[in-house]
C-alpha cells in the first residue's frame, strides 16, 4: 500500500537550500550579539579617609572623643560625691559582741532524761545524742541545770562525784568534750546547790566550807573546757569575796575568744546589794543577770497576769545587756506568745527545755519551725539582735472595737537599728483585736510580716488594718518612711 504524504517538494532533497546557508551555498551560523553582563560588586573596607568622611570629618571625630571624655569624668565626679556622702554622713556601727551575748543559751536538767526501763544507755549520754540537734536548731551554749546530779549523802556537794543513776563522770567529761567538737558551749549550772557547809553560830546560820575545795572542782571543770557558771542570787556564793575568787579563775581560763564566764539567776526583783566598790554587771565579776520575764510562780497564770508581768517587764528600763527566760507557768496556748517575746527582747534569749515545741505546729509535724524562725531572723536582723528598745504604750481608744477592763489589752515594743525597724506587737487575750488607724502615727503606714505565732501570715500589710487574732503575736519589718522614728 502506497503511503501519500503532502508537503514542501523540498524537504528532504539534497537539491533544497539549507535556512543558513552563503550566496554560495556554504552554510553559516547565525550572527549572536551577546547582552551586557551585570557588573559584579566586591566588597571592601572602607579606607581612613572614607571613615572621616562618612563620620563627617576629622573635626567631628576630635569633638566625640572630647564629648566621651567629658562623659566619664561627670560620671566620676558624681560617683566621688555619692561615696563622699555616704562616708560623711552619721551612721551606726556594730558593735563587738562577746559570744555570751551572741549565742542563744539552751537550759536542760539530765535528771530528765532518765528512762525506768532502759539501763544501758544514761541520762548523760542521752544528752550528748542531741548536742548535734541542738546545734541544728541554731542553739549556741547549753545550761546544765545539775539539780539532783551529784551525790546526795555528801554535804557540801562535791562537783567531782556524780549520782550512778545519771552515768560516770567520765561519760560527763566526754559530753563536754563533744560538746565542744559539735560546736555547743556548756555551762555548769550551781544554782541552790549546798556548796558551802552550813552551820550554827547562836541561832544565826552561817556558811563555811574549803575554798580550796571548791576552787578545785571549779577548776577541774574548766579545764575540759566549761564556758563558765552560774548560780543564784540567793546562794551562798553569790558574795562579794566568792565573786571575786571565782572571777581570778575565770580570767586565768580566758582567752579572746574563748572568755568564760559567771551567770547570776535573779529571783527577785533586784539583786541584793554587795558589799564591795567594784562590783560590776557585764564587767569584771558577773557578765549575765538572767530575769525572769514571767515571775515565779505555784499557780498557772492567767492571760491577764502574763499581760501585766509582761508590761512591768517592758517598762523596766536596763542598765546592762541582760539575759530573759520565763520563770512562771504560763497557759499553753500562750507559750508561743511568751517565746517570740524572750527571742525579740534585748539580750540573751535562756530557752528551757520544751518551751522550744510549738504544740500547734506539732500537729503539723512543723513543732520547731516557730523556733527555728525566730533564732533565723535573730542571727539575720542587727536591729532585732542588738538594737534600741522602745515600748509602745497603747491609750484607752486603741482599739477600734473598743476595750473595756475586762479585756487583756495588747502590748507593742519597737526594736531599731538605723534605719530598720522591727515592730513586735501581743494579743494575749482571748478576743480578736483590730488596731486603731490612729494608734501609732509616727510609725510607716506599711511593713512586711517576717514572723506570726501561728506561721500563716506573709507578705505586705498596712498597720492600719491589723487585725490579730486571740493569743498571737506578730514581727514585722516596717518599711522605710519619713515618718519612721
Amino acid at each position: 500500500m502506497t503511503l501519500k504524504v503532502e508537503g514542501d517538494p523540498g524537504y528532504g532533497s539534497a537539491s533544497a537550500r539549507a535556512p543558513f546557508t552563503d550566496l554560495d551555498g556554504s552554510e553559516t551560523v547565525p550572527l549572536l550579539i551577546p547582552e551586557d553582563q551585570p557588573q559584579q560588586y566586591i566588597w571592601k573596607p572602607l579606607s581612613r579617609d572614607e571613615l572621616e568622611k562618612c563620620a563627617g570629618g576629622p573635626e567631628w571625630n576630635k569633638f566625640r572623643s572630647r564629648l566621651i571624655l567629658c562623659f566619664w569624668i561627670v560620671w566620676l565626679i558624681m560617683l566621688g560625691t555619692a561615696i563622699a556622702i555616704i562616708i560623711q554622713s552619721p551612721r551606726e556601727v556594730s558593735p563587738s559582741l562577746h559570744w555570751w551575748q551572741k549565742d542563744v543559751f539552751y537550759r536542760l536538767q539530765p535528771a530528765l532524761f532518765m528512762v525506768a526501763d532502759s539501763d544501758e544507755v544514761s541520762p548523760i549520754s542521752r544528752v550528748s545524742e542531741r548536742l548535734q540537734y541542738l546545734r541544728s536548731l541554731g542553739v549556741g551554749t547549753v545550761i546544765l541545770d545539775l539539780e539532783g546530779f551529784f551525790r546526795h549523802d555528801r554535804s557540801p556537794a562535791n562537783l567531782t562525784e556524780i549520782d550512778q543513776s545519771l552515768g560516770t563522770l567520765p561519760q560527763f567529761t566526754q559530753l563536754i568534750i563533744e560538746s565542744r567538737k559539735a560546736g555547743v558551749r556548756v555551762m555548769l549550772d550551781l544554782c541552790e546547790l549546798d556548796l558551802f557547809e552550813q552551820e550554827s553560830d547562836n541561832d544565826t546560820k552561817v556558811w563555811s566550807g574549803s575554798s580550796e575545795n571548791i576552787q578545785y572542782s571549779l577548776r577541774y571543770w574548766l579545764e575540759y573546757g566549761v564556758s563558765g557558771f552560774g548560780i543564784c542570787d540567793t546562794d551562798a556564793a553569790f558574795s562579794a569575796k566568792t565573786l571575786m575568787e571565782w572571777n581570778v579563775l575565770m580570767l586565768e581560763f580566758s582567752s579572746q575568744d574563748d572568755e568564760r564566764i559567771l551567770m547570776v539567776r535573779q529571783t527577785s526583783n533586784t539583786l541584793p546589794a554587795l558589799k564591795v566598790s567594784n562590783i560590776t554587771v557585764n564587767g569584771s565579776l558577773v557578765e549575765l543577770v538572767t530575769k525572769s520575764v514571767i515571775p515565779p510562780s505555784h499557780h498557772l497564770l492567767s492571760a491577764a497576769e502574763v499581760a501585766e508581768a509582761m508590761e512591768a517587764s517592758l517598762q523596766t528600763p536596763q542598765e546592762h545587756w541582760p539575759s530573759w527566760t520565763v520563770g512562771g507557768r504560763v497557759p499553753w496556748e500562750l507559750q508561743r506568745a511568751i517565746l517570740v517575746l524572750i527571742m525579740t527582747l534585748p539580750g540573751t534569749p535562756v530557752i528551757k527545755y520544751g518551751d522550744e515545741v510549738n504544740p500547734i505546729q506539732e500537729q503539723l509535724n512543723q513543732p520547731l519551725a516557730l523556733f527555728q524562725s525566730l533564732i533565723q531572723s535573730r542571727a539575720r536582723e542587727e536591729a532585732l539582735h542588738f538594737g534600741r528598745f522602745t515600748f509602745l504604750p497603747f491609750n484607752d481608744s486603741m482599739s477600734s472595737s473598743g476595750l473595756n477592763s475586762t479585756v487583756t489589752p495588747p502590748l507593742a515594743f519597737l526594736r531599731s537599728w538605723g534605719c530598720v525597724h522591727f515592730l513586735v506587737l501581743f494579743n494575749l487575750g482571748s478576743e480578736p483585736h483590730t488596731l486603731d488607724p490612729d494608734w501609732a502615727p509616727s510609725l510607716p503606714e506599711g511593713g512586711v510580716f517576717v514572723i506570726s505565732t501561728g506561721l500563716d501570715r506573709f507578705g505586705p500589710v498596712s498597720l492600719r488594718s491589723i487585725k490579730m487574732q486571740p493569743h498571737e503575736a506578730i514581727v514585722i519589718k516596717l518599711f522605710e518612711s519619713d515618718k519612721s522614728s
